[in-house]
This record gives C-alpha cells, structure tokens and sequence, in this order.
C-alpha cells in the first residue's frame, strides 16, 4: 500500500450492530460483505454518535459529538465552517466525492467533497425541526410511523430502492473515471446508501433469498404502558405506535424484508469492490464499511432508533487495509467519530492540521493491536421524542444513559446483554455510576446546552415559515451533467473519445495514411 492510500468508504443506513457483531451474522446471505469483513479488522463494539440520521452523519464527518457539530437533529444545519475528512484529505492532495445519501442540511451540500455524484434522498431545509415547546405535539407529515412494519413485504421497486440503485451506478462510473487516470491523485470516495433504512420493502429476488430461513425474532417482547422507561414510552408516542395494531407477522415480515435489503446492499456494494478490484485499485485502497445507527427491530416493541439500546445505537464499522491491518475483531468500545482521525492518521496528516478539537480518537493502534480496554465512548441525542439532552456513556461493560427528565440508567452489557435491570439504584453499583455523573458533569452542562439547543430549533422554526412563504428557493443539491462533453460529440476526436474511455486504458492509434492517387 502506497504511503497516501485511496479510500472507499461504504456508508449503510441504519443497519443495527447487533446484526454484525463480529461481521455479518450467519443468518444472512451477504457473500461480498462477508468477504470483506473477513480482511477487516472489525470493531465489535462501535456506536453511534447519535441514532438518528443527521446527527450521526454530521459527527461523521467532523469527528465531534452533535454538541460540537450543532448538528442536533435532522434538520440542524451543518455548519460550512466546521472542517470534515473530506476537507482534511482534499488539503492533502486527495480528490473527494461523495455518490449518495449524507443528508447535509442548508445551502452548502458539499462540506468539502470536490464532487457529489448524486441528490440527496432527504430535504435539505429546515422542514423536519423538532419543538421542544411542545414536544408531544406529533408532527404526521414527517414523524415516523409504524405503516413501515404494517405494510412491509414485497414490492418490485420503491423510493429508496431507485435511489440506491442511482447511488452504485454513479460511484462505479467514478471509479472507472478514476481508472481511467482522468485524475493522478489519490481519492476518497464515499459511497453512501440508504438501505436497510425503513421502509421495509424488499424486490422479489432478495425477499425469496429468506423464504424459510430462521431469522430471529426479538429477544425482548412488546413491552406495555407503565413497563416502558420514560423515554422508550415517548418514541413509542412519537411513532403513533397505539394507531397501529403490529402482530407478530407483521414482527417477522418487516424483519425478513429487513434482511433482504442487507442483501441487496451486499450485491451493491459488491459490484464497486469488483470495480475496485477488476480495475488494479484494491491493493492500494482503504475500505471503510461503517453505518450511521442502528433499528431496534421490533425489540421491546420499539423500531427505528431515537434511543440507546444496543439496537438502535450499536452499528458496524470495519477497515480492511491491505498490507497494514491484519483481519482480527476488537471488542473495544468505538464509535463513528473515530473514522475521522483513522484516515487522516492513513493518510499521513499531522494533528497539527486539525481545525479544532475531535471527539473522536484514530484507531490504527487499536487496530494493530495496541487496545485501549478502558476507554470511554459517548453518544448524544436531542431530537423529536426526546424532551431535553440525552447521553450515553459506555465504558468497559458498563452503559450509563443520563436525561434531566428521566430516571438515570445503569446496564452491565455483559451481565446484562439485552438491557433489562437497570443498576442505577443498586448501592452495589452506586460507586460506578457516580463515576459516570462525574464525567458527565465535567464534560457537559447540560442547562446550557438544552438551551442552545430549544434557541436554535426556535431560529430555525422562524426561517423556515418565512422561506416557504412566495416563492421557495431549495437548498437541495442538483447534480449538474454536461451532456456536450459526454459519449461522442463533433468539438471531440473520435479516437481520442474512444481510446480513453476504455478501462484498461489503450493507446491511440495514429490515423491511417491512405497517400494519394
């Protein structure tokens, strides 16, 4: 591997870690992604920065917790001064380009990416901002519901299907451009899907790869009203989840069409890792594969995310790099914010080029075998469902959750994997959680941060009334062809078009001498 590696980074969304423990789980079809994270090295336990989209992908990108970023919700504008990897990697002399879904909010929908290959598969205004003044005010046009688990099945195609599919095609054809040494620098392309992510409707071809196979059912049932933790109960609310009679059927059928679509995905991202392969790439390129969240699945009758059990917040993240890691699992706790500095430390950026501070640490030596088994990880959340900041810290096997409105929360995951006796008040274990509000006192207050947050969703709530009012000027991003430099046009020499669009590259051959009569 060259000293400044390529890197692909394969971005899925809301594929739960609890299906990728130590990779893919035996009970899906995923040949290509199983392929890959058998030369990768797999981080066992990673996290979410937040189990919701935008957050999470904003935390991404810059390496910071959401309360750096400012990225609070799905729609919290990412900040344009606020330095991400693609910044950071194009400083160095690495083209960027990102093919997909990163759901980049307000007018700058590159953030340092020279290019964006496609649109984005969701709004990019002010549209979805939660309300804290009222935050059991259901919002129907966007807040989820659970329509998704009633309805999952089979459909030939949908949405999010037609997107993913439009998301390959223009990441393949970036490679080949790249192949085709139309750029001599080294590149990082982000292919970005929005699979599995609800709703869960899968092709017929990926749905029948499941008929009879045990996929399993939750490990934890329904839980009924007066059962469910206060914040569980007011997801449960936010999703009008008391609308909608799920039987187990519906349980079964939103998971296998969940499954499907990983399958789906494995064929995708397959064909860019043939490409990368096919074209002479793989030796000297860094795959990254790495979700924004989780899904609970239908487990304590929760879906989606918007909490911190393991489902929704737990994701996989694995790196296979050729020549430098060798394929081994690490159970230390990680979290998507750690991608940032992994790279640039790949790459060969000082710190020194930082432009601020990160939350999130590189993992090379981890990844080497240097682990870090005490490390402390934390993940944030303030969105819809949520009536103040929420935070999770995990250390060792221990989970602290923290809400001013809530009950503290204390889980020993190895004791405890499915999360049900909260410790917090155990005095067996009050030495260990006020070890967590220690930390979490001298590294937030939460006061000032809740009230940032309830002024910024009140900014937002303002401009976005007004911006819809006469005529609407969209943020979202219009990726821009010029249909006169594509295929064979007259301003062009045939031979030239021809000669140096194949992938391997030919020589062009000298135009034939016919002499004279």
């Amino acid at each position: 591997m060259s000293s400044k590696p390529n890197f692909l980074i394969l971005m899925v969304d809301q594929l739960t870690g609890m299906f990728w423990e130590n990779g893919p789980a035996d009970f899906l079809d995923v040949p290509n992604l199983r392929k890959l994270s058998e030369r990768s090295v797999n981080f066992s336990n990673t996290y979410s920065p937040s189990p919701l989209c935008t957050p999470a992908r904003g935390s991404f990108m810059a390496g910071m917790l959401p309360s750096s970023t400012t990225v609070y919700d799905n729609a919290a504008e990412f900040p344009s001064n606020l330095p991400t990897f693609a910044h950071y990697l194009r400083a160095a002399g690495y083209y960027t380009a990102l093919s997909g879904k990163m759901h980049f909010v307000g007018a700058d929908q590159l953030h340092g990416f020279e290019d964006r290959l496609t649109t984005d598969i969701y709004p990019a205004d002010f549209g979805w901002t939660p309300d804290w003044r009222v935050p059991f005010e259901r919002v129907d046009w966007w807040y989820h519901n659970l329509s998704s688990v009633t309805e999952a099945g089979v459909a030939l195609t949908s949405n999010q299907l037609e997107y993913d599919d439009e998301v390959v095609y223009h990441a393949k054809r970036c490679l080949l451009n790249i192949a085709r040494k139309r750029d001599d620098r080294p590149f990082c392309l982000t292919a970005s899907f929005t699979h599995p992510h609800d709703p869960y409707t899968a092709r017929p071809e990926y749905w029948d790869k499941y008929e009879g196979v045990d996929i399993p059912e939750p490990a934890v049932p329904a839980l009924e009203t007066g059962q469910r933790d206060p914040h569980s109960q007011r997801i449960h609310d936010a999703v009008d989840a008391n609308r909608f009679v799920v039987t187990p059927e519906h349980v079964k059928n939103a998971r296998r069409a969940y499954c499907a679509n990983i399958s789906y995905l494995d064929d995708k991202i397959g064909e860019l890792l043939d490409t990368l392969d096919s074209c002479g790439m793989s030796d000297d390129t860094v795959v990254v594969f790495v979700s924004d969240h989780g899904d609970m699945l239908g487990e304590r009758g929760l879906w989606y995310k918007m909490n911190f059990f393991e489902g929704a917040s737990r994701i996989p993240l694995s790196f296979a790099a050729p020549g430098k890691f060798k394929p081994h699992n690490v159970s230390m706790p990680a979290t998507a914010m750690d991608v940032l500095p992994t790279l640039l430390e790949l790459a060969g950026i000082d710190d020194s080029k930082l432009g601020m501070p990160l939350d999130g640490q590189s993992l090379v030596s981890a990844a080497m075998g240097d682990v870090q088994t005490d490390r402390m990880i934390a993940t944030e959340y303030m969105a819809e469902g949520s009536v103040s900041s929420m935070i999770m810290l995990r250390q060792g096997p221990w989970k602290f959750i923290y809400c001013e409105a809530d009950p503290m929360q204390l889980f020993n995951l190895e004791d405890d994997p499915l999360e049900l006796n909260n410790l917090a008040g155990d005095a067996n274990h009050a030495v260990t959680l006020q070890h967590f509000v220690d930390t979490m006192n001298e590294r937030w207050n939460l006061d000032v941060l809740d009230e940032d947050i309830r002024e910024n969703q009140q900014r937002r709530i303002v401009c976005y009334e007004a911006l819809r009012q006469g005529r609407y000027t969209p943020w979202d991003h219009q990726p821009v062809q010029d249909a006169s430099e594509r295929f064979m046009r007259n301003h062009l020499d045939l031979n030239d078009v021809e000669a140096g669009n194949r992938v391997p590259l030919r020589p062009l051959t000298p135009p034939m001498n016919h002499g004279s009569n």
